[in-house]
C-alpha cells in the first residue's frame, strides 16, 4: 500500500524555509513535488553554507528531500504558461512570496482557480495577505521577535534569546501542510478546492498558547526564567557534576518518587513543597537546596537512577548524542540517502505502509 498521498501533484513555488518545510511533509507524505526555481542560483537557500555537500548547501538538502526540481524563470510568459500547463493536472501549489507578486507573474489564486477548481492552493508570507503589515519584509526572526514569545525567553536581566531552529518557520510550515490536508478533505466532498492565507507572524502567535492565558488572567507579562517552566516546578534544568540535567515533574505522585530516589524524604514533610502550586510560589527556596544536590553526581548517574524511579528526567542531549542513540535510529529517524551521507527521517509512520526511498533531483525545461 502507498503512501497516503501517492498520486498526488504538488507545484511548489516556495523558497527559504517556511514553504519548502511544508512542501517536505506533503513529499514525505507521498505527493508528487515539483519545485521550481530560478535559473542559475535557484532556491536562495542553496548558497546558505558552508558547508557543501557536493556542491549544494546543507540546509537546502534539510528542507528539500524527495523534490524534483525545475528551472523557470517566472518573469517570461513562456515560463508562466508551462505552470499553467502543470497546474491543470495538480493538486497542490504553494507559493512564498510577498503578497501580490504571484497576480504579477499571473499565478495568482483566482487566475488558476478557472484553470483547475479542485486546486488547493496555499500562500505562505511573513504577515499575511491582509493587515497593515502585508507589505512589510520579515523572516523568522522578526516573526518570533514580534510573537511575545522571544520576550519571555532567557533568564531575568539577561536579553532575550533566538530559538536556535526557525520555531516561526516550522510552525507556519506545519500549520501550511494541515491546512492543506484539510482542504483536501473537504474536496472529497465538494469537488472544490480553496485558497489559504497563512503567515509566520499569525503562526508563532498562535504558539501563545498558557503564556497569553496567563497574561489574561493576571494583566501581567510572564518572567524570563530560562529553561524554568512558569507553572510547574521542578521543572527546568540543572548542573551536575559535569553536564546539565533536566528534570520535569509534572505530578505531585512524580515529586514524592523523586525525594525518595534522591533521599531527599525531608523536603515532603515540608509545606511548602507539598503540591505543585505551594512548589511553584516557593521555587526560590527550592531550586537553589535542588541544585547542591545535583551538583553532587554526574548527570549520567542521575539519569539512571530517576529513569529506574520512573521520575522524568534527562541529560541534555548533543546532536552527536542524538545521531548515536539506538531508540532514534531503531525508529529511523537518521537513515543513509542516495548521496552517502546520513539524512532526517519523516516522524509519520502508517503501519500499512512502507517508507518511502527519496531522491534528490533538479531537471530544468
Amino acid at each position: 500500500m502507498g503512501l497516503p498521498l501517492e498520486g498526488l501533484r504538488v507545484i511548489d513555488l516556495t523558497q527559504d524555509f517556511a514553504g519548502p518545510f511544508c512542501t517536505m511533509i506533503l513529499s514525505d507524505l507521498g505527493a508528487e513535488v515539483i519545485k521550481i526555481e530560478k535559473p542559475g542560483a535557484g532556491d536562495e537557500t542553496r548558497a546558505w553554507g558552508p558547508p557543501f555537500v557536493n556542491g549544494v548547501s546543507y540546509y537546502f538538502l534539510s528542507l528539500n528531500r524527495g523534490k524534483k526540481s525545475v528551472a523557470l524563470d517566472l518573469k517570461t510568459r513562456e515560463a508562466q504558461r508551462i505552470i499553467q500547463k502543470l497546474v491543470v493536472d495538480a493538486d497542490i501549489f504553494v507559493e512564498s512570496s510577498r503578497p501580490g507578486q504571484m497576480a504579477r507573474f499571473n499565478l495568482d489564486y483566482p487566475r488558476l482557480r478557472r484553470l483547475n477548481k479542485a486546486l488547493v492552493y496555499a500562500s505562505i508570507s511573513s504577515f499575511g495577505q491582509t493587515g497593515p503589515y502585508r507589505d512589510r519584509i520579515g523572516y523568522d526572526l522578526i516573526a518570533f521577535a514580534m510573537s511575545g514569545i522571544m520576550a519571555t525567553t532567557g533568564e531575568k536581566g539577561r536579553p532575550p534569546i533566538r530559538m536556535s531552529v526557525p520555531v516561526a518557520d516550522i510552525a507556519a510550515g506545519h500549520y501550511a501542510s494541515t491546512a492543506i490536508l484539510a482542504a483536501l478533505s473537504r474536496r472529497l466532498v465538494t469537488g472544490r478546492g480553496d485558497y489559504i492565507d497563512l503567515s509566520l507572524h499569525d503562526s508563532i502567535v498562535s504558539w501563545l498558547t498558557y503564556l497569553a492565558s496567563y497574561y489574561f488572567a493576571t494583566g501581567k507579562e510572564p518572567q524570563r526564567l530560562g529553561s524554568a517552566h512558569p507553572s510547574i516546578v521542578p521543572y527546568q534544568a540543572f548542573r551536575c557534576k559535569d553536564k546539565d540535567l533536566v528534570l520535569a515533574i509534572g505530578n505531585d505522585h512524580q515529586w514524592r518518587d523523586f525525594c525518595r530516589a534522591t533521599g531527599l524524604e525531608r523536603l515532603l514533610a515540608d509545606t511548602r513543597f507539598s503540591t505543585n502550586p505551594s512548589r511553584v510560589k516557593n521555587r526560590h527556596y527550592l531550586i537553589p537546596v535542588l541544585q547542591r544536590v545535583f551538583r553532587s553526581k554526574k548527570a549520567r548517574e542521575w539519569q539512571r537512577l530517576l529513569v529506574r524511579a520512573k521520575v522524568p528526567a534527562t541529560q541534555v542531549f548533543s546532536i552527536r548524542n542524538v545521531v548515536r542513540d539506538s531508540h532514534v535510529r531503531q525508529r529511523r529517524m537518521i537513515i543513509r540517502s542516495d548521496g552517502g551521507i546520513p539524512r532526517l527521517g519523516s516522524p509519520m509512520r502508517f503501519c500499512k505502509t512502507k517508507p518511502k526511498r527519496t531522491a534528490s533531483a533538479r531537471y530544468s525545461l
